[in-house]
């Protein structure tokens, strides 16, 4: 490619998801931890979640790697291609499989890719805007071949792997209670490519960054080894208060950065995917930002499932929008303090 000559655009053209088991509502979550069910509702506006984990004995029933597989597969169906067909992978996901190996390798040999080039990204809600970065900026490299001109992106969590589900919920604080309320697991997936074909949803502009420069994390997952394992520490721990705070400014701050950088006027976007905490907490967010756009949301019936969240969204959105509609997309982690987000927009044929 020549030095005048425009990077490629990166395109959204296939998505998928998976979703482990039936969804669980909060009678029958209120029945495990002794809570009222409509207290639940009340408290986070989740009617429903999906755990990798049979309620009744606690047994795992769904590996990282096998909703990670499914959802692949939905978004490479979706697009229109064989797995054959693709050029590289890239995962996110706060809560894989093993250290190693990596379970974006497990994914890609369960899928028959091989000789590709294979990416894992330890993230949380943001790592999904995270790997869709570095999947636009492999699709627009000059330097990079025909043969990673389309690529697999998941983004994924089995959050339920650190919630303990035969334990005294009586003596269990309210801070590490919530998590059960709030928790839920799945994977998504989307197919790039550098054509505007499939969904045909161009990535206009990506945002990726770290706001956290002296805060203290809003969320910390602990990860276990041998030698600390029975260490009294909860395996994952949040300042609620501090999200509540700062989640629904961050997201105001990313859609109007986006909508700036591309000189968008936010009342004629069509459509916005809020940060997913939670129902209660995406609610907030829409107030807040009150744009007359339509509102793309999944997690009241999904639950928080991590990385999976914008993927979802996605999903969701890809099949409504027209020729020339605008959609933003904001996320927000609290771990460290990031904000992501993306700008799309469909493009026409012809």
């Amino acid at each position: 490619m020549s030095s005048g000559a425009a990077s490629p655009v990166a395109h959204l053209v296939g998505a998928g998801s998976a979703l482990p088991g039936a969804p669980v509502d909060n009678g029958t979550l209120a029945g495990l931890i002794g809570a009222s069910a409509s207290w639940i509702d009340d408290f986070t506006g989740t009617r429903t979640r999906h755990f990798a984990t049979d309620l009744k004995t606690g047994a795992a029933t769904h590996a990282l790697v096998d909703l990670c597989h499914e959802a692949a597969e939905a978004a490479i169906a979706d697009a229109g291609i064989e797995p054959g067909e693709v050029g590289f992978v890239v995962l996110s996901t706060a809560t894989p499989d093993h250290l190693m190996p990596a379970t974006v390798n497990l994914v890609a040999d369960r899928l028959g890719i091989g000789h590709v080039p294979t990416y894992q990204l330890q993230s949380g809600c943001v790592g999904a805007i995270q790997a869709l970065d570095l999947a636009c900026r492999i699709l627009r490299d000059p330097e990079t071949d025909g043969s990673c001109a389309t690529g697999l992106v998941i983004g994924a969590d089995v959050c339920n792997k650190h919630l303990l589900l035969d334990r005294d919920f009586a003596r269990v604080p309210p801070r590490e209670l919530v998590n059960y309320m709030l928790f839920g697991d799945g994977a998504g997936a989307a197919v790039v490519s550098r054509e505007p074909w499939g969904h045909r949803t161009a990535i206009r502009r990506v945002l990726n960054r770290f706001v956290g420069l002296g805060q203290s994390p809003g969320q910390v997952i602990e990860w276990f080894g041998l030698a600390d394992r029975l260490d009294e520490r909860p395996a994952a721990q949040e300042d609620y208060k501090a999200i509540e705070e700062n989640v629904p400014r961050l997201a105001e701050e990313i859609l109007c950065e986006l909508a700036d950088d591309l000189a968008w006027d936010l009342d004629r976007v069509e459509y916005v995917l809020p940060p997913q905490l939670s129902g209660r907490m995406t609610e907030l967010i829409v107030d807040r930002i009150a744009l007359p756009a339509r509102e793309v949301s999944c997690v009241a019936a999904t639950g928080n499932n991590g990385n999976a969240l914008p993927f979802l969204q996605l999903g969701r959105l890809l099949p409504q929008l027209r020729d020339g509609e605008r959609a933003l997309c904001a996320a927000v982690e609290s771990s460290k303090w990031l904000k992501g987000g993306l700008a799309l927009e469909k493009t026409a044929i012809g």
